[in-house]
């Protein structure tokens, strides 16, 4: 274990403060020990569990994003009849309430067009914002763990890649790292990574959220 999410190692040097990202070790793999389950384990630079997702099965589309401690932060739905395998994401566990709520943000796949593409693009507020430029946008691979997270004007705001054991070993793709840059909602930018997780691994096939 101690491989999958290392303790952060002090540093000692000048004591004016220095403000750095915040490293994730993302682990593909639900804290249920069970068989049969799916999900996300994720540790920060310290190596406490800091979020997690729970799911009974893959084919149980909605998803909820939660803290180490069990919160729900955010619940992740499926947008039916989406043409871009779009994605919704709503203030905590969204399934104990029937009263309509607007997302905090609508995410979906950028193209259909091109087979392999895993860019895709986020709107903050929802689907009525579409119409205008992206608040932020995926490129890269997710699939191989190499991607960014870019935000309107193009800045990198965070940024996947392979996880490493040392210089030369890496780990498998259900193990990697997140850096998030220092000022952005750690918790939303999770968010995105699991969404990402829905709408690279198979084509488009609209479902209901059961």
């Amino acid at each position: 274990m101690s491989r999958i999410h290392p303790a952060e190692k002090k540093c000692q040097g000048p004591t004016r403060e220095v403000v750095y990202p915040s490293v994730f070790t993302v682990w593909k793999k639900s804290s249920m020990t069970f068989q049969g389950t799916d999900g996300f384990t994720v540790f920060n630079g310290g190596g406490r569990l800091a979020f997690r997702v729970d799911n009974y099965s893959r084919k149980y589309r909605c998803l909820v994003l939660m803290d180490g401690a069990g919160k729900a932060l955010l619940t992740l739905r499926p947008q039916i009849l989406s043409m871009q395998y779009q994605w919704n994401g709503f203030n905590g566990d969204y399934g104990r309430t029937k009263s309509p709520r607007i997302p905090v943000f609508s995410m979906r796949r950028r193209s259909m067009l091109l087979r392999g593409n895993d860019e895709a693009e986020i709107f903050m507020g929802g689907p009525t914002n579409q119409a205008v430029t992206p608040d932020f946008r995926i490129d890269g691979s997710f699939r191989r763990r190499r991607c960014k997270i870019r935000g309107s004007t193009g800045e990198v705001v965070a940024e996947i890649t392979r996880k490493k054991v040392n210089t030369t070993i890496l780990l498998s793709e259900d193990v990697f790292s997140l850096n998030i840059h220092p000022g952005l909602d750690c918790e939303l930018i999770m968010a995105f990574i699991v969404v990402m997780d829905r709408i690279c691994l198979k084509p488009f096939a609209p479902v209901l959220c059961s």
